[in-house]
C-alpha cells in the first residue's frame, strides 16, 4: 500500500463519527463565530493595520525572493520537491504562508478569553485550510505531474469519482472503497446468531471458541451512531474473537437504524433495551452479573445504566467497561465545542423533533466539516486532483456506513451535556431516576486514546472522579478514538500508559501522567486479565447458543446492521 494511502487511513481514522456535543452546533454558531472576529477586526483598527503591513511586507519579500518562509517539515501538504526547487510553487506556498502568520499573529493578539479563543482558532482553521494551494490542480505539482505521467487519464479518473460523490455519495468526497467488504465474509465474520430481537434492537451471542469458558458473561454496548460490528472487524483486529478466544462468554447489542417515526426513542428507551439485554444474557447464562463494555455514546448510555440500576438496587451489573468515553465534558475540550452555544442547541433540537430524525448523511457531512483537512481536502485531492481511488480500509468502511439519530435521544445527549447530568449526585433527573454515579461501586475499567480530537483523553480520565467505585483502572493508549480500542497485540506499535503502582487515582490527568510508565505492546492483554480476574470461576462452554426462552435465529451480525432505511 502506498505512503499517501496509510495516511489517508491513519488520519480518516482518527476522527470517527461520534455523538457529543457537537450534534447541538446549529449554523448560526458558525456564523456568530464569524461575527465575533468581524467585531474584534472592527474594536481596534490600529491593529488591523499593523498585521496588514507587516503581511505587505512579507509579500514584498515573496515577489523579490528574499523570503524566508518555509512550510513546517511535517506538512505533508508540501512534501514534493516542487514546493522547494520551483519559483513559481514555492512563491505560491510563501503565499499561503505569509497569510496564515498573519491570521495567527493577528488572533494571537485578540483580547479573548479561552472559549473565544479556541472559537477564534477553529474558524481560522477552515478558512486556512480551504485556502491552500494544494487543494487545486493550477496549486498542486503532485497532481500536475500525475496529469503528464498518465497522459491525462488522471483528469478523467477524478472527474468520474466526482461525479460519483455527486450522484451516489450526496456531494460528499469519498473517504474508502466500499467495494472489497463484505458483511460476514471479510467483515464481521465471528460466528454468532441473534437470540433476541426487539424493535430497537438484536441481542448477538458469539460462539465459544474454547472448552472452557468463564462464568461471567460480557455485554458490549456500542454507540447509537454507525454499527456494531466495529467490534468484529478484520479478525485480527476483532475485540468479539478476543473475547471468546480467552474465554468469555460475549453478547453484543446491534441497535436499529431509526426512522422519522422511531425518532422518539430517547435515553430511556435505550436504557430499557440494555437492562434487557442484560435480564437475557443472564438468563442464557445462569450468571448472577453481567459484564458490561461501551465505548463512546456507548459509554454515556451504560454509565445511565449503571446509574439506574444501582437506583433500583440492583446486583445485576457486575464490572463496567469504559473505552472513550466522556462523562464530565468541558466546552475547551475541543476547539470545536467552543462552537456550542445555548441558543445553537436549542435550535438544533427544534430541527432535529421537526424532522425525527438527524440522517446519517447529515451526521457524516457535519463532522467532516469540523476537520476538513482531513476528512475532506485530503480526499479532494487524492479522489480527484490525483484520480486516486480511496483507500480500502475496514475502520473506514465502517465509519462510513452511519445512521440515523433520533431527535428524542439527541436532546437527551445534549441535556446531559447541558446539565452535566453525571456530575450531580441525585440532582438531574432522567430515565426514571435522578442520576448518581456515586452509587455505583462496580469495578471500573477506563481507556483513552493518546490523539483523540473527539473525545480527548484528559477529559475520560474525569469519569475515574465520578463513581463510588474502590477499584478503578485508567489506561492510556495510544493513537485517537477507535484506533486507541482497535489496537490488537497484531499491532507491531502497538503501546500504552498505565500507572507504576496499584492504589487509588490521583484526582487530575497530569498528576496521574508523572505516575505512569510506556508498556509496548497491546493493552488487550491487560485488560483480559483484569476482566479474567473478575469472571468467575471456570465452567464448560456451551453446547449451543441461547437457550429455549431465547432461541438463536438469523446468523452474526443479525438483520439490523444490513437492514435499508
Amino acid at each position: 500500500m502506498a505512503d499517501s494511502e496509510v495516511r489517508l487511513e491513519n488520519e480518516a481514522a482518527q476522527s470517527t463519527n461520534a455523538l457529543g456535543p457537537l450534534i447541538g452546533v446549529a449554523r448560526e454558531d458558525f456564523v456568530s463565530a464569524v461575527a465575533l472576529l468581524l467585531r474584534e477586526t472592527a474594536s481596534d483598527p490600529t491593529r488591523f493595520i499593523r498585521h496588514s503591513t507587516a503581511m505587505a511586507q512579507d509579500m514584498v519579500k515573496i515577489l523579490t525572493g528574499k523570503s524566508e518562509l518555509a512550510p513546517d517539515p511535517k506538512d505533508k501538504r508540501f512534501m514534493d520537491p516542487a514546493w522547494a526547487y520551483n519559483p513559481f510553487f514555492r512563491a505560491g506556498a510563501q503565499y499561503y504562508l505569509a497569510v496564515q502568520k498573519g491570521m495567527r499573529g493577528w488572533l494571537d493578539e485578540l483580547e479573548l478569553d479561552e472559549l473565544e479563543r479556541n472559537r477564534a482558532n477553529f474558524i481560522a482553521n477552515i478558512i486556512l485550510d480551504g485556502l491552500a494551494p494544494t487543494n487545486t490542480l493550477a496549486g498542486n505539482p503532485t497532481a500536475q505531474k500525475r496529469v503528464i505521467d498518465s497522459g491525462g487519464l488522471s483528469l478523467i479518473k477524478g472527474l468520474q469519482n466526482a461525479y460519483n460523490d455527486l450522484v451516489h455519495n450526496k456531494g460528499m468526497v469519498s473517504q474508502v472503497d466500499k467495494r472489497p467488504f463484505k458483511l460476514g465474509e471479510n467483515v464481521a465474520t465471528s460466528k454468532g446468531a441473534v437470540v433476541l430481537r426487539t424493535e430497537m434492537m438484536e441481542l448477538i451471542h458469539y460462539a465459544p471458541t474454547t472448552e472452557e469458558v468463564y462464568e461471567t458473561p460480557q455485554l458490549t454496548i456500542p454507540p447509537q451512531i454507525n454499527k456494531m460490528y466495529i467490534n468484529d472487524l478484520s479478525p485480527d483486529k476483532s475485540v468479539v474473537k478476543w473475547q471468546v478466544d480467552n474465554g468469555i462468554q460475549t453478547f453484543v447489542i446491534s441497535w436499529r437504524n431509526p426512522t422519522k417515526e422511531q425518532g422518539r426513542w430517547g435515553m430511556t428507551d435505550y436504557v430499557n433495551s440494555c437492562r434487557e439485554a442484560m435480564e437475557a444474557v443472564a438468563a442464557i447464562t445462569g450468571a448472577k452479573k453481567v459484564n458490561v463494555s461501551a465505548g463512546c455514546s456507548g459509554g454515556q448510555t451504560a454509565a445511565m445504566l449503571a446509574s439506574k440500576l444501582a437506583a433500583d438496587k440492583s446486583d445485576l451489573l457486575g464490572t463496567l467497561t469504559l473505552m472513550v468515553c466522556v462523562l464530565h465534558p468541558m466546552a475547551t475540550d475541543i476547539e470545536a465545542g467552543s462552537l456550542v452555544s445555548e441558543n445553537g442547541m436549542k435550535l438544533a433540537r427544534q430541527r432535529a423533533l421537526k424532522a425525527g430524525v438527524i440522517k446519517a448523511d447529515d451526521l457524516a457531512r457535519g463532522f467532516a466539516w469540523l476537520r476538513p483537512n482531513d476528512l475532506v481536502w485530503n480526499y479532494v485531492i487524492n479522489n480527484y486532483l490525483l484520480g486516486a481511488d480511496p483507500p480500502a480500509f475496514d475502520v473506514l468502511f465502517w465509519n462510513a456506513d452511519a445512521t440515523n439519530l433520533s431527535a428524542t435521544l439527541m436532546g437527551d445527549f445534549l441535556t446531559i451535556y447541558e446539565t452535566l447530568a453525571f456530575t450531580k449526585h441525585g440532582e438531574i433527573e432522567m430515565v426514571d431516576h435522578k442520576i448518581d454515579l456515586s452509587k455505583v461501586t462496580a469495578d471500573l475499567f477506563i481507556l483513552g486514546g493518546v490523539t483523540d480530537h473527539i473525545t480527548p483523553w484528559k477529559a475520560t480520565y474525569r469519569s475515574t472522579q465520578l463513581f463510588g467505585s474502590k477499584d478503578v483502572t485508567y489506561v492510556l493508549s495510544q493513537s485517537g478514538h477507535m484506533q486507541a480500542i482497535l489496537n490488537p497485540p497484531t499491532n507491531p506499535k502497538a503501546k500504552y500508559y498505565a500507572q507504576k503502582k496499584k492504589g487509588k487515582l490521583p484526582a487530575t490527568a497530569d498528576e496521574w501522567l508523572q505516575g505512569t510508565e510506556e508498556v509496548k505492546g497491546s493493552w488487550w492483554p491487560l485488560w483480559m486479565e483484569w476482566v479474567h480476574a473478575r469472571s468467575g470461576k471456570k465452567k464448560p462452554a456451551p453446547a449451543a447458543l441461547g437457550n429455549d426462552t431465547y432461541k438463536p435465529t438469523d446468523p452474526a451480525p443479525g438483520l439490523y446492521v444490513v437492514e435499508e432505511v
